[in-house]
């Protein structure tokens, strides 16, 4: 079977991204958001590409146990054409009061990233749990997003009685999720059939990522989704929106992304095959190419 992806490219995109991103942090209302930005000099003015169009800016918002540093292979497939801006979602650590924060404040503080890079409007990429960011920001503020990528994307996504009592156990967990002594096994269990096209190497990647957020963070987000649905919303995203969905993805059932393309529309879906919930570390280069095309026409 061919690989989607290699452990060179792994190596090098992830050696790249920790050397050329411009790394910062800014106060919003609400919490310190720490952001990278990678294409773009330190003043966020210019592509390190002269020929390329200073205006092509994709903010990316990870998903819900997940880093922007997940997204250095798709990254480094983007950039020089554009500027990439990945930032890191509420966590707690940040000065957050996790227990007031709503999903309403994710879309405030990521118009607020935007006026403090002084970027008029941009492309979004949501991934998973950001999917839900990405589409109210699209509604709420219309005039500041051009075009929206969605990964495993969704408007509405319940979760059932025994996630929610894992959820409210976590809101009292004092660690990072990899001190969780089932959770590789059980990320194994679900996700592996779908990393059959990569090496291991990227597998472990992402187990490393998923490691670094604070349980409290992640049963918050979680329990969001009790009582979040974005479908009444979706006839306000007035921009076009590209779904990019994987045929063995175990968390986001196909019936919810249906939602999404019903709701919204301008609105076309691409499924990948052998592919999962994690298109980011499998198929970064088929990823990349699709998303050119589409922020492009």
């Amino acid at each position: 079977m061919n690989l989607t992806v290699t452990v060179d490219e792994l190596k090098t995109a992830t050696e790249r991204f920790d050397r050329e991103v411009v790394r910062s942090e800014f106060a919003t209302s609400r919490y310190r958001m720490r952001y990278a930005v990678w294409g773009g000099d330190g003043d966020h003015n210019q592509l390190t590409d002269p020929t390329a169009d200073p205006n092509r800016t994709l903010v990316i918002i990870h998903g819900l146990n997940d880093l922007a540093r997940s997204f250095s292979m798709l990254m480094a497939n983007l950039v020089p054409e554009y500027r990439c801006v990945a930032y890191e979602l509420v966590d707690g650590t940040d000065g957050a009061n996790l227990g007031m924060y709503r999903h309403s404040d994710y879309a405030h503080d990521l118009v607020a990233l935007l006026d403090h890079l002084k970027l008029e409007q941009v492309d979004l990429l949501g991934s998973s749990f950001g999917s839900t960011i990405a589409l109210r920001t699209a509604a709420m503020f219309p005039d500041r997003v051009r075009r929206v990528v969605l990964q495993s994307g969704f408007a509405r996504r319940p979760i059932n009685r025994w996630e929610r009592g894992l959820a409210r156990l976590g809101l009292y967990w004092p660690w990072r999720m990899g001190q969780l002594p089932i959770r590789e096994r059980v990320m194994r269990f679900f996700e592996q059939r779908a990393f059959e096209t990569a090496p291991p190497e990227v597998f472990d990647f992402l187990l490393a990522n998923s490691a670094k957020t604070p349980c409290r963070a992640t049963a918050r987000r979680a329990l969001e989704l009790v009582r979040l649905d974005l479908r009444p919303r979706l006839a306000q995203v007035r921009c076009p929106v590209l779904m990019i969905g994987g045929d063995r993805d175990t968390i986001v059932p196909r019936c919810y992304e249906a939602e999404v393309e019903a709701g919204v529309k301008d609105c076309r879906r691409i499924e990948y095959a052998i592919c999962g919930h994690y298109s980011q570390y499998t198929h970064p280069k088929r990823m990349a190419d699709d998303m050119l095309a589409f922020l492009r026409s």
